[in-house]
């Protein structure tokens, strides 16, 4: 297995081919979709990527990889994925620790939010699933932070159920081959030609088959998913109350409580809209304020 180049094996280029006589023969049928499996499949073989949450099947370790891959790329994920693990190897130590931990352990993921989902779904699963994940999706959604599409892929890495999902990478191959030369399509259309493609007898292989072929098109297409309903450009980060509020906690990770001003004082941030910000952090869970001093929960 490689680490995941762009390159093309003749081989491929049959398989394409195969689904390319396919979809003009039948349409985006059952033939087309057996096809693109194989394209799909054979890709991962031989250009499947190494990660450290792909050589597991402890499912805490796959949910924590899932939660920090939400809105974080692999490369950032690889690089703080192996430190939590050390910190927190399974549900009794995550929850355990203390909110401030973890964050600390979280800083450069962005999108704290999540480390404290993870966090409180570390206690339920202790709580309520006797210290392990629980396996159907309506028990998965139920953990903070957990929607349809999370839940189905949390099942499809950490179980190997046959879910269907669409998330970023699944959308741009299915619209990369069936869609080609169409603007507005919708996940719904979508969704029926992934149900007819996974491979149900492995759905862990066949979807992070999916997930490096989607970062492949990336690199050398321009990205399919501009061409879905849902396309929507990430907002700027420079500037925006996410750097913000990353700030705020890289700050009160010291040990003493801090007034307002002297928050501020170092974070290059306007007064009243830091107010906001700092406010809204504590009605979260983040922030805790007594007299006046604001410290990490």
């Amino acid at each position: 297995m490689s680490t995941g180049g762009t390159e093309f094996s003749e081989e491929h280029a049959v398989l394409v081919g195969e689904f390319e006589r396919a979809l003009a023969g039948e349409g985006p049928g059952q033939a087309a979709c057996l096809a693109l499996r194989s394209v799909i499949c054979h890709y991962y073989r031989h250009q499947g990527r190494q990660m450290a949450w792909r050589e597991t099947t402890d499912p805490y370790r796959i949910f924590v990889s899932e939660v920090m891959l939400q809105q974080t790329g692999v490369e950032r994920v690889g690089q703080k994925y192996a430190e939590f693990i050390e910190k927190f190897p399974d549900f009794p130590a995550l929850a355990a620790a203390e909110q401030r931990d973890v964050l600390a352990v979280w800083q450069g993921l962005g999108y704290n939010r999540r480390a404290i989902a993870l966090h409180r779904s570390a206690r339920i699963a202790m709580e309520k699933f006797s210290g392990a994940l629980p396996r159907t999706i309506g028990e998965l959604k139920s953990l903070p932070g957990i929607g349809h599409a999370t839940a189905s892929s949390i099942a499809a890495f950490a179980f190997n159920a046959p879910t269907v999902f669409i998330e970023t990478n699944v959308r741009r191959v299915f619209i990369h081959f069936f869609f080609r030369g169409r603007e507005g399509i919708t996940d719904a259309e979508v969704l029926p030609l992934v149900a007819e493609t996974l491979d149900p007898e492995h759905p862990r292989e066949f979807y992070w088959g999916v997930m490096d072929y989607g970062t492949m098109l990336k690199k050398r297409y321009p990205n399919p998913n501009r061409r879905s309903a849902s396309y929507a450009r990430q907002s700027r980060f420079e500037g925006s109350d996410r750097q913000v509020r990353g700030r705020v906690i890289r700050v009160l990770l010291g040990e003493r409580p801090m007034g307002a001003a002297d928050l501020f004082a170092g974070l290059e941030v306007d007064r009243e809209k830091g107010e906001i910000i700092l406010q809204k952090m504590v009605a979260e869970g983040f922030v805790a304020e007594e007299s006046g001093k604001y410290r990490l929960r």
